[in-house]
C-alpha cells in the first residue's frame, strides 16, 4: 500500500509537465515527418531486448538466493548464457537495423560513452550504499524503520542544494567535466567516511557522510547529461537519452544486488577469520569469558548456565563485529569505484552549455 503514495504525486507531475514542458522545434519537425511515413517498428529488437533484460533482472534479484554460478539446478547458468547470447545478437541486429529500438551507434561518441559508464557506476554506488546503510542501522544499531528513515532523510537536502548550484554554474558556462569530477570526489569522501563508522556512533555521525555522498550525485548528474549530449546530433539525441536512462536505471539494480551479495559473502569471511583467533590461547578471550561467566553466575546462580551464557555472548559479539565489517566493506567498495571513475573524466571532451541552451537532467 505504501507505493500508492506515488499515484497522486505522479498525477500532479504529469499535469504539470503537460502544462509547462514544450518539445523543442526539431523534435516537433521530426515527429511530423515520421507521421507521414509508414510504421517501421523493430519488433525483433524489442523481443530480444525484453529477453535480455528479463534474464538480467532475474539473475540480479535471485542470484544470491540461488548461489549465483554455483546454482545446483543450473538456473543462473542458463540465464547468464541466454543473457550473453541475447545481448550479442541484440547488438549485432541493432547495428544493422535501419530503425533500431536501441541505437548503439551513438556510443561511438566519446563523451556519451564515458557518461554512460560514470552514471551507471555512480548510481550503483548510491543504491548500494542506500541498501547497506539502513540494513546496518536496523541490524546493528537497533533502529526501527522510522528512525532509520529519519537518519537517511537529510541527504535529500544536500542533493537538492547541489543541483541548484550546478544549474547556476552550467548557466555561467562552467565546464561540466570539473563538476562531474567534484561530484565523484564528494562520493569518494562520503563513502570513505561511512567506511570509518563503528557501532558506537550517534545518529548525526551517520547523517553527515550520507549527505556528502548524495551531494556528490547531485553535483555530477546534470553535468554528466550535458557532457553526454553535447556532441550528439539532434536527430540522434532521443536514442542517446534512452540509452543513458536505461544504463542509469540498471546501475541502480546492479548496486542493490551487489551490496546484498557483498554483505552476505563478507559476513561469512569475517566470521571465519575472527573465529581463527577465538581460542583458549588468546588471553583476551579468556578475560572476556571470565568476566561474562561472573556476570551470568551472579544473575542466575547456575555455574553451567553461566558458562554457556558466556560462550553465547562471545559468539554474538563475533557475529556483531563480523556484520559491521561486512557492511563497512560495501562502503569501501563504493569509495574505490568512485575514485576509479574520476579517471574517466579526463578522457571526456570539454563540455560547456552554450548560451540559450536548455540544461536538463533527462
Amino acid at each position: 500500500w505504501i507505493f500508492l503514495i506515488n499515484v497522486p504525486i505522479g498525477l500532479v507531475a504529469l499535469v504539470a509537465s503537460y502544462l509547462t514542458v514544450e518539445d523543442p522545434d526539431y523534435l516537433k519537425r521530426e515527429r511530423a515527418e515520421l507521421r507521414r511515413q509508414p510504421l517501421n517498428f523493430d519488433y525483433i529488437g524489442l523481443g530480444v531486448l525484453a529477453l535480455v533484460m528479463s534474464c538480467w533482472e532475474i539473475v540480479l534479484s535471485k542470484g544470491q538466493e540461488w548461489d549465483w554460478l554455483g546454482d545446483p539446478f543450473g538456473r543462473v547458468q542458463v540465464l547468464v548464457i541466454l543473457f550473453v547470447v541475447g545481448l550479442g545478437f541484440l547488438i549485432a541486429w541493432e547495428m544493422r537495423s535501419k530503425h533500431p529500438i536501441i541505437n548503439f551507434r551513438v556510443l561511438g561518441e566519446r563523451n556519451l560513452a564515458m557518461a554512460c559508464i560514470i552514471l551507471f557506476c555512480a548510481f550503483a554506488v548510491v543504491y548500494g550504499a542506500s541498501i547497506a546503510l539502513p540494513g546496518m542501522l536496523q541490524t546493528l544499531f537497533g533502529y526501527d524503520a522510522l528512525r532509520a528513515g529519519l537518519v537517511m532523510s537529510p541527504s535529500g537536502a544536500s542533493s537538492m542544494a547541489a543541483m541548484i548550484l550546478v544549474g547556476i554554474l552550467l548557466g555561467r558556462q562552467f565546464d561540466a567535466r570539473w563538476m562531474i569530477a567534484a561530484g565523484l570526489v564528494a562520493m569518494v569522501i562520503g563513502s570513505y567516511w561511512m567506511a570509518l563508522m563503528n557501532i558506537q556512533i550517534s545518529p548525526w555521525q551517520v547523517v553527515w557522510p550520507r549527505m556528502v555522498l548524495t551531494l556528490g550525485i547531485g553535483l555530477l548528474f546534470a553535468p554528466a547529461t550535458v557532457a553526454a549530449f553535447k556532441y550528439i546530433p539532434l536527430h540522434l539525441r532521443g536514442a542517446a537519452v534512452g540509452l543513458l536512462s536505461l544504463l542509469r536505471t540498471e546501475g541502480g539494480s546492479v548496486g542493490t544486488s551487489m551490496a546484498e551479495n557483498v554483505v552476505d559473502r563478507r559476513l561469512q569471511f569475517h566470521t571465519e577469520r575472527m573465529g581463527e583467533f577465538l581460542d583458549p590461547l588468546n588471553p583476551h578471550v579468556n578475560t572476556f569469558l571470565e568476566q561474562s561467566r561472573g556476570y551470568f553466575l551472579q544473575m542466575t546462580g547456575d555455574p553451567a548456565g553461566a558458562q554457556l551464557g558466556a560462550v553465547q555472548a562471545l559468539s554474538e559479539l563475533r557475529l556483531q563485529q563480523a556484520a559491521s565489517m561486512a557492511y563497512l566493506d560495501v562502503f569501501w567498495l563504493c569509495a574505490v569505484v568512485s575514485i576509479v571513475l574520476v579517471v574517466l573524466v579526463l578522457v571526456m571532451k570539454r563540455s560547456v552549455a552554450e548560451k540559450g541552451e536548455h540544461v536538463a537532467a533527462h
